[in-house]
């Protein structure tokens, strides 16, 4: 990633008359040292009557000396420098070990050498006033000029002054502002005073504006911007010079590109001659334009792209209106903390200290933004073996109608806050709350922590220590005994009141919540053990004993039920029992989706069974409950509303329902109650029912991100506004969306960016309605690698989360062909028939339906109800750094769906064999292939650019350098993917653990200008398997290597390959035209121990790790590399051939 600039600086005198120029001296061309690299420099005078002749000051600096031999009106100077603002870090130089901590000194030739640097010039008071009050305890010297130079920055302030030379150091600490010059000569001082060589810097200083502007400080400037500056260089042993900016209080970096570096102002002066006395008139100018840009994912489209995109998405979404598509679209994607990068709850762990504060920050700003009406719910998320505690769920609940679920955001309480609630209130709620639900308040039971459990456990306890400091070495259960003897076994924990639903509004008594009394043993609901919220820790199996038989339970809703409109929120209010509630069912006026039987002649089976449909209704008529009784038997209620008090809140523990109509009646309940009492109420437990009347919003964690779960859109417009506000609120909150490796890669989040596709309803999933639309997608996919391997993550191949169907069984293909073939074509009317024939098959090598490329767990799962959600879930995304990223991807798969409903692609699968990952895991190849989908999709009339994938390129295969020898021959060298292997099982402190091996790595080379019968390309000696690209002299390959050797991995006796040494060898001559080294390690040896905080730390490690040196001296006679018949475009250095 780099942006080249043009920087245009010019400098102009006009005279009153004709004026003899004396020679005339020019400090304006960037210095030997300057680490930005230049890629061109112009200097033009006027007039062009004069003599230059380039050399170089007794510092090394570049001199231009100009003798003009007629007399002229005008001098004239205009620099032009084309500089490639790549990053550079700064602080990447090591440090003698004399010289590691300030104060130190300098060894006596040294001192002789740097005499000049040492020169003290000014000794006022202000300045000794001003040394005084340097800190100058022992300490590392990175600190101590970093403190140094901050502390100058905050006395002087910053000021234009356009008066020549420079203020002296009392004058600029008497005034406490000056130039950039000025401040630049006292910091000089300041380091000679404490014994540091020291020098002035002259030079351009260019900033750039930020792609994104930051959260904290400040951001830059708002446009491109350039001007001479001065700056400080000190000398530290071992680390050479190193530049000092005290007008910004930073270190020197690739902005600040030096023109003259010298012990005195005077001499780094960019302009010095005589003329005649004469009047002058003085112009100048300092511009900087970008003309070039590497596609970045800070700034992935420019405006015209980004408007061609979104022109592009309209035009689908009126081809999938017009052809009754119904598709949403919704996702998963993951944030991690920009402030944490090494945290375990970042890395490796689902749950961590900071993770929940973040999620509930994210999800309060994306409810203010999506659902104002909608209420709050705290869940219980997954549960995996090994881990301890089930991880939590927040989710924001609200009604697609628009009516909302919770109207008073001040009722709903804040995990943050205390409101000091107690049992006390938690009671007075409840006994409301009964009311309120028309069951008795005598039926709430207080519920107490277990007695008899926490006793034995006290007297478990060893005898020299105390329930409040058990020193048990399980941390949870020592809280957790803490705080039940803290708070007291007596203390009532909160009230569970037995509630449930039952009946329907058809029979005599119509339907309603019914309670009862639990009948308990000793008569007191003791909790289990344990730190869940109470509702799951109720004694359900100590209640009475019935069969199964007897219990009128209520089954789960049938997703593909037909449903009436919900009634508004006032209606909800009406305390009428039999009508006016959400619980008012009526009979919908679509009809039932008929029932499809199975086998050969549907027709004759149903008429055997007597299960014939009529033609002119399939409505299901609501089937009757018996009616309730007067008194509905306690027994029966086997679920419970609890109102915990819990750290000063109160939570309201929902029980498990069936219909959102009595969920949405429970809520209105509850906040009617929270109103009436004054108390604020945190609602978690079960979740609604599952309905497509409700939309649902959650945030969860995930082993190193927190995971949100989108609701889906159905239009382009949506998926633009929900995507961007969630990227922007995420950013907000502190959440990013990339994470780096140690060496610099770029790895996104970690957690990918699953992308699912369905419909309005399970009924009306295209999925479901045109079976070959998941056929189409599978086999295209298949077709395509790239399409698999340019969105995937890091963690790719047969035992990865999301495997290619073709990768692992070699018969995979043949069982999806036969599988093909069965699927029919068109819309159909078994929505079944899709799940039945692909379920088996799209798997990974365990069988796990999960972790698979296409998931269609929930498309029509015959589990239950929450897998018939009609949606086919993309796992192999990775998560895009940038939200028009993420969009691109988007539009891609909103556009195969719009073709292929309407052409469906029903081409054989290919086998790619080995082929598979030995060529589409190189940039070259996937960049091929998918330049043919782009092909594809422009003759079927979507105008698609290559362009507008660019940044996904780049952020996939980051590009490490390029080698130009003097011949024109031209390297690229650039990342390439790298399946991981699972090692096999291994016994660890936690247990059984299966670890993979990603101490393999590989990269892609690619050479332009070379004669096939002359040249070769080796790698540390072995010549490497180039093959023709189609372009002449064009020739790519891959290059496999071992980067580092992990205490556990493949072939552990094989050693590291690191350094790659690249030559360009001359066949005919033997000898190398140039070559250049790639590190897998900081090449000075700097073991980093941290990740980058962000994507220029982690560019910067990349480019240190590539250097354009290092060719192989002497003759040079490479042997010929036998052919890999597997892998022919890829050298693997850990094989040895002619064994």
């Amino acid at each position: 990633m780099s942006i080249l600039v043009a920087i245009n600086h010019k400098t102009e005198y006009r005279f009153d008359r004709m004026v003899e120029l004396g020679p005339h001296t020019v400090r304006l061309r960037p210095a030997p040292h300057c680490r930005t690299p230049i890629r061109s420099y112009s200097l033009r005078i006027e007039p062009e009557e004069h003599f230059i002749n380039w050399q170089q000051d007794p510092f090394g600096n570049y001199l231009a000396r100009l003798v003009f031999p007629e007399k002229t009106k005008k001098l004239s100077l205009e620099v032009d420098v084309i500089a490639e603002m790549i990053t550079i870090n700064p602080f990447d130089f090591f440090v003698d070990e004399y010289a590691y901590k300030f104060p130190f000194n300098y060894h006596a030739q040294l001192t002789k050498e740097l005499a000049p640097y040492l020169e003290l010039k000014e000794d006022g008071a202000l300045l000794k006033e001003w040394m005084a009050g340097v800190d100058r305890t022992p300490r590392e010297i990175v600190y101590f000029l970093v403190d140094i130079n901050k502390r100058l920055q905050e006395d002087v302030g910053y000021v234009i002054r356009m008066e020549t030379g420079i203020q002296t150091c009392e004058q600029t600490l008497q005034l406490r502002k000056g130039s950039c010059r000025d401040s630049a000569w006292v910091l000089v001082q300041v380091l000679r005073h404490l014994g540091l060589a020291a020098r002035f810097v002259s030079g351009y200083l260019v900033q750039l504006t930020a792609d994104v502007k930051a959260l904290d400080g400040p951001s830059g400037p708002e446009r491109d911007f350039t001007d001479l500056h001065a700056w400080t260089e000190v000398y530290i042993p071992g680390a050479g010079w190193i530049g000092l900016d005290p007008t910004s209080g930073l270190f020197a970096g690739e902005g600040h590109i030096p023109l003259a570096c010298t012990p005195d102002p005077v001499s780094a002066a960019p302009i010095t001659g005589v003329t005649d006395k004469c009047e002058v008139t003085f112009y100048f100018h300092n511009r900087v334009k970008r003309i070039h840009e590497d596609p970045r994912v800070t700034k992935p489209y420019t405006d015209e792209q980004w408007a061609a995109i979104e022109s592009l998405g309209h035009s689908v979404d009126a081809e999938l209106a017009d052809n009754d598509v119904r598709l949403t679209m919704g996702g998963e994607p993951t944030f991690v903390s920009i402030d944490d990068m090494e945290g375990a709850e970042w890395n490796i762990a689902a749950l961590g200290p900071t993770k929940k504060l973040l999620a509930e920050d994210l999800l309060f700003r994306l409810k203010r933004q999506f659902a104002p009406g909608g209420m709050l719910h705290i869940g219980q998320g997954k549960w995996y073996p090994g881990e301890q505690l089930p991880r939590w769920a927040l989710a924001c609940y609200w009604r697609k109608d628009g009516e909302p679920v919770w109207r008073d955001e001040a009722l709903l309480g804040n995990e943050r806050d205390s409101y000091n609630d107690g049992p006390a209130e938690a009671e007075r709620f409840i006994s409301t709350l009964a009311h309120k639900l028309g069951v008795h308040p005598e039926h709430a039971q207080a519920a107490h922590e277990d007695v008899f459990y926490y006793l034995w456990r006290e007297a478990r306890l060893p005898v020299n220590v105390n329930p409040f400091n058990s020193k048990l070495k399980d941390p949870i259960e020592r809280a957790r005994i803490a705080r039940v003897f803290s708070q007291g076994l007596e203390r009532v924990v909160g009230y569970a009141l037995p509630l449930r639903w039952a009946g329907l509004p058809t029979g005599p008594r119509g339907g309603g919540w019914v309670s009862g009394e639990w009948s308990l043993r000793d008569g007191n609901l003791f909790l289990i053990p344990g730190d869940s919220p109470m509702g799951f820790r109720l004694p359900l199996d100590a209640l009475p004993h019935v069969p199964d038989s007897e219990l009128d339970t209520h089954p789960e809703r049938d997703p593909f039920e037909p449903v009436p409109p919900l009634r508004s929120h006032a209606d909800a209010l009406n305390r009428d029992r039999g009508a006016g509630r959400f619980v008012h069912l009526v009979e919908s006026e679509q009809p039932r989706q008929a029932l499809h039987e199975q086998g050969a002649n549907p027709d004759a089976i149903a008429r055997r069974y007597g299960r014939e449909q009529s033609v002119d209704d399939q409505r299901q008529p609501l089937s009757e409950q018996w009616a309730l009784p007067d008194e509905y038997p306690a027994q029966l209620v086997r679920t419970a509303l609890c109102i915990e008090a819990r750290e000063g809140r109160l939570y309201c523990f929902t029980p498990p329902l069936t219909h959102l109509e009595h969920w949405l009646d429970l809520v209105a309940s509850l906040e009617a109650t929270a109103a009436e009492t004054g108390l604020r109420i945190i609602v978690e437990g079960y979740e609604p029912p599952r309905d497509f009347r409700l939309t649902k919003l959650a945030v969860t964690p995930d082993p190193g991100v927190i995971e949100v779960n989108v609701h889906p859109a159905s239009s382009w417009d949506d998926l633009v506004r929900d995507t961007t506000i969630l990227y922007e609120e995420a950013r907000l909150t502190r959440l990013g969306t990339e994470k780096f490796m140690l060496d610099g890669r770029h790895t996104g989040t970690g957690g990918g960016n699953h992308v699912t596709l369905g419909g309005p309803t399970p009924a009306d999933s295209p999925l479901l309605r045109r079976p070959d639309l998941i056929q189409s997608l599978i086999t295209y996919w298949q077709h395509h690698p790239s399409l698999s391997y340019l969105f995937s993550g890091t963690f790719i191949g047969p035992t990865s989360q999301a495997p290619r169907v073709d990768e692992a069984r070699d018969d995979s293909l043949y069982e999806l062909a036969i599988a093909f073939q069965q699927m029919p074509q068109g819309k159909v009317k078994q929505p079944w028939i899709v799940d039945r024939v692909l379920r088996n098959l799209l798997a990974d090598v365990t069988g796990n339906t999960h972790r698979t490329e296409f998931c269609i767990d929930k498309l029509y799962s015959p589990d239950s109800a929450s897998g018939r959600q009609g949606l086919v879930e993309f796992r192999a995304f990775e998560m895009p750094p940038h939200a028009r990223m993420s969009l691109a991807q988007i539009l891609l798969l909103r556009t195969f769906v719009a073709r292929f409903w309407q052409e469906p692609y029903t081409r054989k699968p290919i086998r790619w064999g080995t082929e598979l990952h030995d060529r589409f895991l190189l940039p070259h190849f996937a960049r091929q292939d998918f330049e043919d989908v782009i092909c594809d999709l422009r003759r079927a009339g979507y105008p698609f650019d290559p362009a507008w994938f660019d940044p996904f390129f780049e952020f996939r295969f980051p590009h490490y350098g390029d080698l130009i020898t003097g011949n024109g021959i031209r390297m690229e060298l650039r990342g390439a993917i790298e399946p991981w292997h699972v090692l096999g099982e291994e016994v660890t402190a936690q247990g059984t653990s299966r670890f993979v091996d990603s101490s393999v790595e590989r990269m892609q080379v690619k050479v332009n200008g070379m004669v096939g019968e002359r040249h070769a390309l080796t790698c540390n000696g072995r010549r490497v398997p180039l093959h023709p690209t189609g372009r002449k002299g064009e020739f790519v390959a891959g290059v496999r290597f071992k980067a580092w050797s992990p205490p556990s991995g493949l072939h552990p006796t094989i050693p590291s390959h690191s350094p790659l040494v690249f030559d360009v060898v001359d066949l005919w001559n033997r000898s190398s035209l140039g070559g250049c080294t790639y590190y897998v390690a900081h090449p000075g040896g700097r073991a980093e121990e941290r990740f980058p905080i962000n994507s220029y730390e982690a560019e910067g490690r990349r480019i240190a790790r590539f250097r354009l040196m290092g060719h192989t001296p002497g003759d040079i006679n490479p042997p010929a590399e036998a052919p890999a018949c597997e892998h022919p475009y890829t050298l693997d250095l850990r094989y040895k051939t002619g064994c």
